[in-house]
C-alpha cells in the first residue's frame, strides 16, 4: 500500500483581518475560516501534478501577520507517495501553485503576500 506522506503550506492573506478567536481552533471564527481555506486550497492541489495522490490538507493554525489585515495561514496536506508519483517535487508545487493563485496575489476573494507563499517536503 502506498505510503501517505506530509508536506506543509503556509501564506498570508493580505485583507483577511487576524483577531485572536482564530487562535482557538474551537472557536465559530476559526471553524468558519478553517473551512472557506479548505473551499480554495483542496481544488488548487487536486488541479496540480500530485492531483491523483492528493489525500487533503488540514489547517493547523492561523497567526498574526505584519500588520492588522495579515493572517498567516498553516496547512499540513497529505499525498499518497507511491511509484506512479516519480517523487515530490517541492519546487514544481510551489511554481503550479504560483501560477494558479496570479502569482501568489489571490486565493478566491483573498488577497495574498506575493512573498508568502512556503511548500516544504
Amino acid at each position: 500500500a502506498p505510503a501517505v506522506k506530509n508536506f506543509t503550506l503556509n501564506f498570508t492573506i493580505t485583507n483577511l483581518q487576524f483577531t485572536a478567536d482564530l487562535e482557538k481552533p474551537n472557536s465559530r471564527r476559526f471553524k468558519s475560516t478553517e473551512k472557506v481555506m479548505y473551499h480554495y486550497i483542496d481544488p488548487l492541489l487536486q488541479k496540480s501534478s500530485i492531483g491523483p495522490h492528493f489525500s487533503g490538507c488540514k489547517v493547523t493554525g492561523f497567526r498574526s501577520g505584519k500588520s492588522k489585515d495579515d493572517t498567516k495561514v498553516d496547512a499540513v496536506c497529505s499525498y499518497k507517495d507511491n511509484a506512479s508519483l516519480a517523487r515530490f517535487d517541492r519546487a514544481k508545487l510551489y511554481q503550479e501553485l504560483s501560477t494558479m493563485t496570479n502569482n501568489v496575489t489571490k486565493l478566491g476573494h483573498y488577497s495574498l503576500d506575493r512573498n508568502s507563499l512556503y511548500v516544504d517536503g
